[in-house]
């Protein structure tokens, strides 16, 4: 073989690995690797959040959630429940459901085999000692599978789920507003709403923005006459 066709299969074989990474903006994508972005079979609309538990951050939301008396999804990471066990034991006991992003907030794309095997096992044994539960559902981080982490998810009999709607609620650059828009816009029965309770691995104190844009967001999904539930 050439240099210049070891190059290109080279290429060629990178740009496949990395096929997973546009589940979360290329819907066939997602469908293809039945990734879901949605709950198709749901009345209502699921909200979730990932990176937490943060020490302000998830205080604040379940304060709202709790005046709502609506209940919500946390995608939790595992260091982050080590670090603040009492929050992640409140989230359950306020009756959210609790689901997996992984142990260390990193790119599936760039972790290898074992090591994201090991980070699975661990997220999962310390959500299920601090909450009691034994989380079902798994999002990764950023969103981003790798075809590894795919199969790896479904060996432990744990679901993927996306999201079908987001609040890009990780840059201090967005407001109340500009998250409550772009979160609720055209939202119908099935979709999965995506916000952030922490703010570890993006801007400090985006989080902020969320709280402030929930209680907006809850009055927009009551007003289109939309349940809003847990996603497990």
């Amino acid at each position: 073989m050439s240099a210049r066709a070891a190059l290109t299969a080279g290429m060629a074989a990178g740009a496949a690995w990395s096929v997973p990474a546009l589940a979360p903006i290329v819907p066939p994508v997602a469908a293809a690797l039945r990734v879901p972005l949605r709950r198709p079979a749901a009345a209502g609309v699921a909200l979730t959040f990932d990176d937490g538990p943060h020490p302000q951050g998830t205080p604040a939301t379940l304060e709202v959630l709790a005046a709502a008396c609506v209940r919500a999804t946390f995608f939790l990471v595992g260091e982050q429940v080590r670090a603040f066990p009492a929050l992640a034991a409140e989230i359950v006991a306020a009756g959210h459901a609790v689901a997996i992003h992984g142990d260390r907030h990193r790119n599936l794309l760039r972790v290898t085999p074992r090591g994201l095997a090991d980070d699975l096992d661990r997220a999962a044994a310390t959500i299920g000692e601090v909450t009691g539960r034994a989380p079902t559902l798994h999002r990764p981080p950023y969103g981003i599978y790798s075809y590894t982490g795919l199969a790896l998810v479904r060996r432990r009999g744990w679901r993927p789920l996306l999201w079908s709607r987001w609040g890009r609620d990780w840059s201090t650059r967005e407001t109340a507003q500009t998250i409550t828009a772009r979160l609720t816009r055209d939202l119908g029965a099935g979709d999965v709403l995506l916000l952030h309770d922490a703010d570890w691995y993006s801007d400090p104190g985006s989080w902020r923005a969320t709280v402030a844009a929930l209680p907006r967001v809850l009055e927009r999904i009551g007003a289109a006459g939309l349940p809003l539930d847990v996603a497990v």
